[in-house]
C-alpha cells in the first residue's frame, strides 16, 4: 500500500513538472496558428503567420546564416571531437577531461563573454566568423563526450586485431574504429547542429554589426511585444531542434540515459 501511495506521488510530481516544461511551448505553437495579431485570446485558426513568416526576407536570411553556421561548427566539432574523444580514451588523463567538460558545465553566460573578451584581446573583427569559431568552442565538448561515451562500448582488440592483420594505422583508424563509433559520431554532430541553431547567448556576445542569426532576429522582434510571427518562428526552431534530438537519441541512446 505505501509503495502504491509513493508510485501515485512520484507520477503526479513527474507530471505537475513536464507540465511546467512543456505546457507554455504548447501554448507557443497553439497560438502561432491564432487568427489575431494580439495574443489576448484565441479568435480562430489560420496559417497565415506562417506565411508572413516565410515571406520576410530579413527573417530568411538570418535563418540561412544560422544554417550556415550550424553545418560549419558541427562538422569541424566532429572532425575534432571525433579524434578529442579517441584520445582521451586512449589516454585516460583526468585533467584533460576536466578542462573538455568546462564548456558543458559552465553557464552559457561565462562562456559567451570570456569568447568576446578573447576576440577583443586579439583584435579579432566580430561577425560571422567569430559567431562559428565560437560556435566550434563550446560545440566541440558535446561531440568529444559523445564520442568517447560511445568508446566506452567499443572492443579495444579490434584495433589490435587489425594491426596484427598487417592493417596500418591509418587503415585500422578508418575501417574498423569510425565505422564501430559511427552512431556517437553523427549523434554528436547532430547535438552540435541543435545547439549551434538554437545559441543565443553565446552568438549575442560574439556578434558583430550587422551579422544576425534566428535566435538574434527573434529576440529583436520581440521587443516590438510577442507577435503570432514570433510564435510561428519559435514553433519552427522546436520542430527542427525535436527532430534533430529524436534522431541523435535513436541513433545513440546511451548519450540520454
Amino acid at each position: 500500500m505505501h509503495g502504491s501511495k509513493l508510485s501515485k506521488s512520484l507520477i503526479f510530481s513527474g507530471t505537475l513538472v513536464y507540465l511546467f516544461l512543456y505546457l507554455p511551448l504548447l501554448i507557443l505553437i497553439v497560438y502561432s496558428f491564432n487568427d489575431s495579431r494580439v495574443n489576448v485570446g484565441w479568435v480562430g485558426f489560420t496559417l497565415k503567420w506562417y506565411k508572413v513568416l516565410f515571406a520576410d526576407k530579413q527573417l530568411i536570411s538570418a535563418a540561412i546564416n544560422s544554417v550556415i553556421i550550424a553545418l560549419i561548427a558541427s562538422t569541424v566539432s566532429v572532425i575534432l571531437g571525433t579524434l578529442a574523444g579517441v584520445a582521451l580514451h586512449k589516454h585516460k588523463v583526468p585533467l584533460l577531461s576536466t578542462l573538455v567538460m568546462i564548456p558543458v558545465a559552465a553557464p552559457e553566460l561565462l562562456v559567451g563573454v570570456s569568447l568576446l573578451l578573447f576576440f577583443l584581446l586579439i583584435n579579432f573583427s566580430l561577425g560571422m566568423i567569430s559567431i562559428t569559431l565560437a560556435h566550434i568552442a563550446f560545440c566541440l565538448s558535446f561531440v568529444t563526450i559523445a564520442v568517447k561515451t560511445r568508446m566506452h562500448g567499443m572492443d579495444d582488440s579490434l584495433m589490435d586485431a587489425a594491426r596484427d592483420l598487417g592493417a596500418s594505422p591509418a587503415r585500422a583508424f578508418f575501417s574498423v574504429l569510425i565505422p564501430t563509433i559511427l552512431p556517437g559520431i553523427i549523434a554528436g554532430w547532430l547535438m552540435a547542429f541543435t545547439l549551434s541553431l538554437d545559441d543565443f547567448v553565446i552568438t549575442f556576445f560574439t556578434a558583430g554589426v550587422g551579422s544576425s542569426t534566428l535566435p538574434l532576429a527573434i529576440y529583436s522582434m520581440l521587443k516590438m511585444g510577442v507577435t503570432p510571427e514570433v510564435n510561428a518562428a519559435s514553433t519552427v526552431i522546436i520542430i527542427c531542434t525535436l527532430i534533430l534530438t529524436s534522431i541523435a537519441t535513436k541513433i545513440s541512446p546511451q548519450l540520454f540515459k
